[in-house]
């Protein structure tokens, strides 16, 4: 057994999934539950329409809720994504800030559902993780104003220091 997030939204839940599911290989959506006629609980919605979805991303299984509005998508929770190069960045970057997503700073965006992405280049881990502590303050200080990063000019700010 394994956890499996869950994310709660407010009747987009089945969009929300279909969206993801759009953006990375070996994505699917799995399963999708509706809200039943006379549920022994609260529901938020009409019998029949979308409850829970079910979903895979690159092989990882993930939960969509339609649970209703008290709970909105914070910033507490994101999903990281290491890019393989600038071009995997750049698309994965524009889906996720397009129609009403939001460039947030040092590589972190929200989507059009209000969930928080982190999108990392694999060469800026890779640099994090070799790099001598001034190498890596100097890109982390480069970092910090960008939006979507940029890898040649982090790479650069890197290997200047």
């Amino acid at each position: 057994m394994s956890p499996i997030p869950c994310f709660w939204f407010d009747g987009s839940a089945e969009e929300a999934a279909a969206f993801y599911v759009s953006l990375f290989a070996n994505s699917s959506v799995d399963r999708v539950l509706r809200y039943p006629d006379g549920a022994p609980f609260p529901v938020p919605y009409s019998a029949g329409s979308v409850m829970l979805v079910e979903f895979t991303l690159q092989g990882r299984p993930y939960q969509a809720l339609n649970g209703g509005p008290q709970f909105p998508v914070t910033e507490a929770s994101s999903l990281v994504v290491e890019t393989a190069d600038q071009a995997e960045t750049d698309r994965i970057w524009a889906a996720l800030t397009a129609e009403g997503g939001a460039e947030q700073a040092s590589g972190w965006c929200k989507d059009r559902f209000g969930l928080s992405w982190q999108i990392v280049p694999r060469r800026i881990s890779q640099l994090q993780f070799s790099g001598r502590p001034d190498q890596v303050s100097a890109m982390y200080a480069a970092m910090m104003p960008m939006k979507k990063l940029d890898i040649a000019k982090l790479e650069a700010v890197f290997n200047a220091a």
